[in-house]
């Protein structure tokens, strides 16, 4: 006979979802980096990269669920970037994010046009990026 208690009854914990996955892309490394390390430490999966043509390539192993990229890059701007990412099927859902110096209404018009979604000018708030990409990933979820 054992003398053991039944064990209370527990709820039934989910499992964790994946982390949502961001690409960074910055020609300016530090920014690129920072910004990847803050979203990592707040539990998201970053990884920076910084060039538009190497992005291009890190998609198909990355599979990011958002993408926040700068304008104002060197060899393919953030525009040509979002319109060849926005080509391919597998990222129809993702967010992209332009981060840029560049905030007249022609750029955000531009913005628009390449499929960006949101057009925030640096200095980044933090804050205003984390709400767009939480937003996001709960109408995803």
């Amino acid at each position: 006979m054992s003398t053991a208690s039944p064990r209370p009854d527990r709820p039934e914990q989910a499992l964790p979802s994946a982390p949502t996955r961001i690409l960074v892309v910055d020609d300016n490394h530090d920014s690129a980096d920072s910004l990847s390390a803050l979203l990592g430490l707040l539990g998201y999966e970053a990884c920076a990269i910084y060039d538009g043509f190497e992005a291009l390539e890190r998609v198909e192993s990355f599979r990011p669920d958002v993408v926040v990229l700068d304008i104002g890059m060197p060899r393919m701007n953030g525009y040509e970037l979002a319109r060849r990412l926005r080509t391919r099927p597998a990222l129809q859902g993702i967010l992209i994010v332009a981060v840029t110096g560049y905030g007249q209404a022609r750029d955000r018009l531009l913005s628009f046009e390449a499929g960006i979604n949101y057009h925030v000018v640096k200095p980044l708030n933090t804050e205003v990026l984390l709400k767009l990409i939480e937003t996001h990933v709960a109408r995803s979820s």
